[in-house]
């Protein structure tokens, strides 16, 4: 089946309250898919923002985004007074998140909330059966928040996790380990209802798994054996990647590796909770930087560059067949990008994963350059550009006149058409099985509208549509275009 969606994080969604939510332009967006003919809305992480406030630097990767909580709904369920909320100044900028601000006066509100709530049998069954990962979290965040500083630094029963002082916290700060607890609550419970509805009206979730977790998380601090370092808790290696297009440095990322010879050992269990549990909250998973599963970069942790790091074997195929098991096999998307090499294309094979092809790497001086529109193959994922890569207008804007002018040659762009819609035209023609389009490209936005400068520590991840930008002219030329290039969805049961 061919099908298209649109690439649009929650945060992006536009909203009076500096952020966007699981609230009414969320359902007004899934509505809008369905009227354009698209089958998937494609996210990135929904795990809680760390440091640079990215969604790939979280402190848990199976908790939610408190900020996505919709504020709107919660004082519809009596939790919160609407004045709570319509005083607050949220940020000057309606197209940025002014995330200082908005981290600051939702958490104030999150705990007005709490101090009206009334646990019930709901919330109860949801505290039992994400047991296996959510008191952790809530431990984690309730002595983040109390030491203010990473978990390696805290008081030594704590940081090695003494039964009887955690046990003894767990007692004397029940009611505000408890409100860690309860926003985890809140939002699984309004995103299992927006899903439900994208759901309704034939819209598929593809979600985003990093694969790396922070090191200052909950997955590292009660999962120590499961990461390479050493007794102290200091990390011995950190992951990264080598100089590439993004970066003639490399990429230093620092997260921690994997002790992978542990993990099989263990038959790789706190990846399986990880990726069931992924399954249960996304239709597709798209599993970033899936070359890491093949070989993976490692850097001494004391480096200041990532040149200095080396290639080590990964996990391979028989990882992906255990985890297979937990997602079932078919709903996942391989991102293959950066430094391909004989063992990640012969993962990929042996995977039958589709891989990621994006046409803004196309346009070098190779014929045979896999991203050029006329070597996409079906069992793949066709992209103008990522979350990563620039607007598709920014891209034109920088790019060198080869580039340019190869570009505009291949894809017969046109001034007067606008070339994000001939790089759009070209995506959805594709032979690709799927095309994914961001929002950006679709409104026909600079490279001020970019989501992500990779290896730029600042101005990241908070661009936001406006409004009101979406229209009827705008849907139904997706729509039209969508059904000349044969991608407009079937029925199907929801």
């Amino acid at each position: 089946m061919r099908t298209s969606g649109i690439l649009l994080h929650i945060s992006s969604l536009p909203s009076n309250y500096g952020i966007g939510s699981f609230g009414k332009e969320a359902y007004r967006f899934v509505d809008f898919l369905k009227d354009a003919g698209q089958y998937y809305w494609q996210i990135l992480p929904l795990c809680p923002t760390g440091e640079g406030n990215s969604p790939y630097l979280s402190p848990s990767s199976f908790a939610g985004n408190p900020l996505f909580i919709d504020l709107d709904i919660l004082a519809e369920e009596g939790l919160l007074r609407k004045t709570d909320i319509s005083k607050i100044n949220w940020g000057k900028d309606p197209e940025k998140v002014d995330f200082d601000k908005v981290i600051k006066h939702r958490f104030n509100l999150l705990r007005k909330a709490y101090s009206k709530y009334l646990p019930d049998d709901d919330f109860r069954k949801f505290l039992e059966e994400n047991s296996y990962w959510l008191q952790d979290y809530a431990l984690f965040m309730f002595f983040n928040f109390k030491f203010k500083k990473p978990w390696n630094e805290w008081d030594k029963d704590i940081k090695f996790r003494k039964k009887k002082t955690v046990d003894k916290y767990l007692k004397d700060e029940k009611k505000e380990i408890l409100f860690w607890e309860f926003i985890q609550y809140m939002f699984f419970k309004q995103w299992d209802k927006l899903k439900s509805y994208a759901h309704s009206k034939n819209i598929r979730i593809i979600g985003d798994i990093p694969i790396y977790v922070a090191f200052d998380s909950a997955d590292v601090w009660a999962n120590r054996q499961e990461f390479l370092m050493d007794s102290e808790g200091c990390l011995t290696d950190v992951a990264g990647c080598p100089p590439d297009y993004f970066s003639e440095e490399g990429q230093l990322w620092g997260n921690p590796l994997y002790n992978w010879e542990y993990m099989k050992n263990d038959s790789y269990s706190w990846w399986k909770k990880r990726i069931s549990h992924m399954g249960d909250m996304f239709d597709v998973i798209r599993i970033d930087h899936f070359r890491g599963l093949a070989s993976y970069y490692c850097i001494p942790a004391d480096s200041k560059s990532a040149k200095n790091g080396e290639w080590r074997m990964g996990p391979g195929i028989d990882f992906l067949h255990e985890l297979e098991k937990e997602s079932g096999k078919g709903s996942i998307i391989a991102e293959d990008l950066g430094v391909l090499t004989d063992d990640v294309r012969e993962l990929l094979k042996e995977s039958c994963y589709p891989g990621m092809k994006v046409l803004q790497f196309a346009f070098d001086h190779d014929g045979n350059n896999e991203y050029l529109p006329s070597n996409i193959g079906k069992n793949s994922v066709c992209y103008v550009g990522t979350h990563d890569n620039n607007t598709a207008l920014g891209y034109i804007e920088e790019a060198d006149i080869y580039t340019f002018h190869r570009a505009r040659t291949i894809l017969g762009l046109d001034i007067a058409e606008g070339y994000n819609w001939g790089m759009m035209k070209a995506c959805w023609s594709s032979k690709a099985d799927t095309a994914i389009v961001t929002m950006q490209d679709i409104l026909g936005l600079d490279a001020k509208a970019r989501m992500n400068t990779p290896s730029t520590p600042k101005g990241n991840w908070e661009w936001r549509m406006k409004k009101g930008a979406i229209n009827k002219k705008i849907t139904e030329k997706i729509y039209r275009y969508c059904l000349e290039y044969d991608r407009i969805p079937k029925k199907s049961g929801g």
